[in-house]
């Protein structure tokens, strides 16, 4: 008589399929962890019975030897960074993606001169099981800190020095050669930049893209001014391109903040937006909407961008090995650009 053939155990994957969770909460309830909520739980439960699914007791161990929180960590000690729109829209994609599976949120300012010591502290206490890191500046100790912790790291944009294994990022390169070649195919010849800090991989990346831009329509790329992603820093710089550059025709600022003080100072000074000067700037914020004339941008997914670090984040405390992201742009043509 023939042995009939072992039937196939279920595995960790169909059961949270069925329980319609995360395949980390459903970890964390077949382990008894905590930061899984009660109906995850019993839904978690009933697919067990339904399946028969048993347990691995390795992957158990792992599972739980995690505490159910991470952290985001950015490189400043400026609290009021959460009220800039930019920065608004990432922690709400995160938050998504982290309440999905259930994992719980620290929020670290660690620009100060013992932010990165207060980090090791929450990652030696165990208070965290993994990182997500941004608004990286030059050698930033926080890069540092990523390559000596044994948490998995996922990085919001790239670090100016090296390229990390983990990271979500946007295509700045390519949004800025949009954004000036936009200027360029609407007759502009005399453009101007202002640029974020360049210390920082996303602002030097977006230089990068209007100077082969400018290179390729054999146009001048010298009207260069520098600003913080700042409204008051567009302004500034913009004051400073009039000054230097009066005959400048055109003006693509790194941000959209910056590009709503360019456009204030140029209303200041009587330069008509766009029949003198064209403007685009680069976000897609509510605030290009807003701006008078309402402003030509480069959308980039900003929420996409935190949900996909946390998805990125939450792939890796599960075991898997995701792939490096960068997230495309496109442009947005509204009031501020025309033909000349």
């Amino acid at each position: 008589m023939e042995t009939p053939p072992a039937r196939r155990q279920p595995t960790l994957d169909e059961v949270a399929q069925l329980a319609g969770v995360s395949r980390s909460a459903a970890s964390r309830a077949i382990n008894n962890t905590q930061h899984v909520s009660q109906a995850k739980r019993e839904a978690v439960e009933r697919a067990v019975r339904e399946l028969g699914y048993v347990p691995n007791p390795s992957a158990r161990a792992l599972v739980t030897n995690q505490v159910g929180a991470v952290v985001l960590a950015l490189s400043t000690e400026d609290p009021s960074i959460f009220a800039d729109a930019f920065f608004a829209q990432v922690l709400l994609g995160v938050s998504a993606a982290l309440e999905r599976a259930d994992l719980s949120l620290t929020l670290v300012l660690a620009g100060s001169m013992d932010g990165p010591a207060r980090l090791r502290r929450i990652l030696r206490s165990r208070r965290a099981d993994g990182i997500m890191l941004m608004n990286l500046h030059g050698d930033d100790p926080l890069t540092r800190l990523a390559e000596q912790t044994a948490v998995p790291v996922v990085f919001g944009g790239r670090p100016l020095h090296g390229e990390p294994r983990w990271y979500v990022d946007t295509d700045n390169r390519g949004g800025a050669r949009l954004a000036t070649e936009h200027l360029v195919a609407t007759g502009h010849r005399r453009i101007a930049t202002i640029t974020g800090p360049l210390d920082m991989d996303v602002a030097r990346t977006r230089h990068h893209g209007y100077q082969e831009a400018m290179a390729m329509a054999g146009l001048s790329a010298d009207r260069v001014e520098h600003g913080d992603f700042t409204e008051a820093s567009g302004a500034q710089a913009m004051a400073r391109l009039l000054a230097a550059h009066p005959d400048l025709d055109a003006v693509f600022a790194a941000s959209d903040n910056m590009a709503a003080g360019a456009l204030r100072v140029l209303r200041a000074h009587g330069r008509s937006v766009p029949d003198e000067v064209g403007v685009v700037g680069f976000d897609d914020l509510a605030t290009a909407r807003h701006t008078d004339p309402q402003l030509t941008t480069v959308h980039q997914p900003i929420r996409a961008l935190g949900h996909e670090m946390a998805r990125m984040l939450v792939a890796l405390l599960a075991g898997e090995r995701p792939t490096a992201l960068i997230l495309p742009t496109h442009l947005v043509i509204r009031d501020s650009t025309r033909p000349l």
